[in-house]
């Protein structure tokens, strides 16, 4: 699964470096982060078709809290270069830690899927997205989780 997670963080930052993809930045509440900053980016030079994602998010109250690290694969379905269809899934690494007691930290992984609305105008600007994120693991599953997402989209070159 490690292994997994630094390939995706890897194909992220080379698809960066050298691609002219349609790219954007967000912050999420809920979803698979759980309040989230999240980079996402075309694969090719299109403004639909198969991306990814990464972000970091979490929590902490009174020293106690948990650090999120969404990574996903998703696929936009639209035709009028603002309004699309997204569909995709992915892994959530959990890091917990206790400010307070070194013993009590525990790191977990989840999966989610992605099933939602994203408006991503391809001229940039204003980036939205609505989804329902069922998540999964090791003896749970979530089917009626969600998020939403508001951030800025860069204009493709």
């Amino acid at each position: 699964m490690k292994k997994t997670v630094l390939l995706l963080v890897v194909a992220f930052c080379m698809n960066t470096a050298f691609s002219q993809s349609a790219k954007a930045i967000y912050f999420e509440l809920g979803g698979p982060g759980l309040a989230s900053f999240n980079f996402d980016t075309r694969f090719s030079r299109k403004e639909d078709g198969i991306g990814g994602r990464i972000g970091f998010g979490g929590f902490s109250i009174n020293g106690t809290g948990a650090v999120f690290v969404p990574v996903g694969i998703n696929y936009l379905i639209g035709k009028d270069g603002k309004n699309y269809f997204e569909l995709g899934g992915g892994v959530t690494p959990v890091f917990s830690f206790d400010s307070y007691s070194s013993g009590d930290a525990f790191t977990a992984t989840f999966g989610h899927l992605n099933f939602g609305y994203r408006l991503q105008p391809r001229e940039g600007g204003f980036f939205f997205r609505a989804a329902i994120n069922p998540i999964f693991g090791k003896g749970f599953f979530w089917p009626y989780y969600g998020g939403v997402g508001f951030g800025y989209k860069f204009r493709s070159r």
